[in-house]
C-alpha cells in the first residue's frame, strides 16, 4: 500500500520510520493517517492494525519511509494535530534507532547470554547499556561483551537503597526499557510503578503451579507434557502482568529434570527475545492488562 506514489515507482528510500498508535476506533482513521503521509510526501513500506470489537479501540503500527531525509521531530510536530484529532496514544521514531536497555539478572544467566550474542550480532534493535545483578557471577560474560557491570546486593533490609540504585543507572545511562532476563528478586510495588510499560521480565509457564526453586523438577514428578515460557510487562501482580511472548515445546515421559531445565532455557530465551524485539520495534500496544502485538 502507497502514499502518493504509485505502485510501480516506489521513491528511492531515504529515511525510515515507524508510527504506532492506539485510540478509539471510528470511521476514517487509516485515511486520516494516510492522508498525513501523502501530504508528507512519505511512502508507506508495510502497515499492521486491529480493531477490538471486545473494546472498541483501534490499533495501527506504520513503517513509511519519506522522499528526502526528514527529522523525527519534525513529523511528530506536524503530526500532532492528527492525533489530537482521534485522540491518539502515539510514538514516531526513526526505524534505525536502537533503544537503550538495561540487563538485571541472578545467576541464571542463559538469557542474558542471548541478548548480549543477539546485540553483538546485530539481531536485536537495542543497545545494553549495563547488566545489573545481586551477585558477581556474570560479571565476567558482560565485561567480555564491553557492557558495564553493576553489583547491587539485595536484602529486606537493603531493597528500598536498591532499588533507588536501579533508578540511579535508569536515569545515568539513559535507559528506556529494564529487561528482567531471570532476575530473582521481587521488586517493590512502588518501583514497577515507576517502570510501568518500561519493564519486561519472562519465568517459565508453569505458574501458578510449580513453584520455588526446581519447578522443572517438580514439573518432571508430575509428568508434564509441555514445557513453556512467558514473557511479560511487570507490573504489582508480580507474575501476572501483560504478556508479550509465549513458548511452547512438547515433552514426554523420556526427558529427565535435566532435560526439562535445558528446553525451558530454551523456551525463556525465544520468548524473551522476542519481546524484547516487539517491543523495541513498535510492535506491541498495551491495552490494560492485555496486550496488542502487531507483528
Amino acid at each position: 500500500m502507497a502514499a502518493g506514489y504509485p505502485v510501480s515507482g516506489a521513491p528511492a528510500l531515504a529515511t525510515e520510520f515507524i508510527l504506532t498508535f492506539s485510540c478509539r476506533d471510528s470511521l476514517g482513521i487509516v485515511q486520516s493517517v494516510a492522508g498525513f503521509l501523502l501530504s508528507q510526501e512519505c511512502y508507506i513500506v508495510d502497515i499492521k492494525q486491529f480493531g477490538d470489537k471486545a473494546s472498541g479501540e483501534f490499533f495501527m503500527r506504520v513503517h513509511f519511509t519519506s522522499r528526502e531525509e526528514s527529522d523525527a521531530g519534525l513529523l511528530r510536530e506536524r503530526f500532532g494535530p492528527v492525533a489530537g484529532e482521534w485522540g491518539m496514544q502515539w510514538r514516531l521514531e526513526p526505524r534505525s534507532r536502537r533503544q537503550r536497555i538495561l540487563v538485571m539478572v541472578s545467576k541464571y544467566d542463559h538469557c542474558l547470554n542471548d541478548l548480549l550474542v543477539r546485540v553483538r550480532d546485530g539481531d536485536l534493535p537495542v543497545e545494553i547499556a549495563a547488566v545489573v545483578s545481586n551477585h558477581p557471577d556474570a560479571a565476567g560474560l558482560a565485561e567480555w561483551h564491553g557492557v558495564p557491570f553493576h553489583r547491587i546486593p539485595v536484602s529486606p533490609d537493603t531493597k528500598p537503597e536498591a532499588e533507588a540504585r536501579l533508578l540511579e543507572l535508569v536515569d545515568a545511562y539513559g535507559v528506556e526499557l529494564v529487561v528482567l532476563a531471570r532476575y530473582m528478586q521481587v521488586l517493590s510495588d512502588d518501583l514497577t510503578r515507576k517502570l510501568d510499560g518500561r519493564a519486561i521480565n519472562i519465568h517459565h509457564s508453569f505458574l501458578p503451579s510449580f513453584k520455588g526453586a526446581k519447578p522443572y523438577h517438580q514439573a518432571y514428578e508430575r509428568g508434564v507434557k509441555t514445557v513453556g515460557a512467558t514473557a511479560h510487562y511487570v507490573n504489582s501482580e508480580l507474575d501476572e502482568g501483560p504478556i508479550i511472548s509465549q513458548q511452547v515445546i512438547e515433552v514426554d515421559h523420556t526427558y529427565l529434570p535435566e532435560d526439562l531445565v535445558r528446553v525451558g532455557k530454551d523456551a525463556e530465551c525465544r520468548a524473551l527475545t522476542n519481546a524484547v524485539r516487539w517491543h523495541a520495534e513498535g510492535r506491541v500496544i498495551l491495552s490494560g492488562n492485555r496486550t496488542v502485538v502487531l507483528r
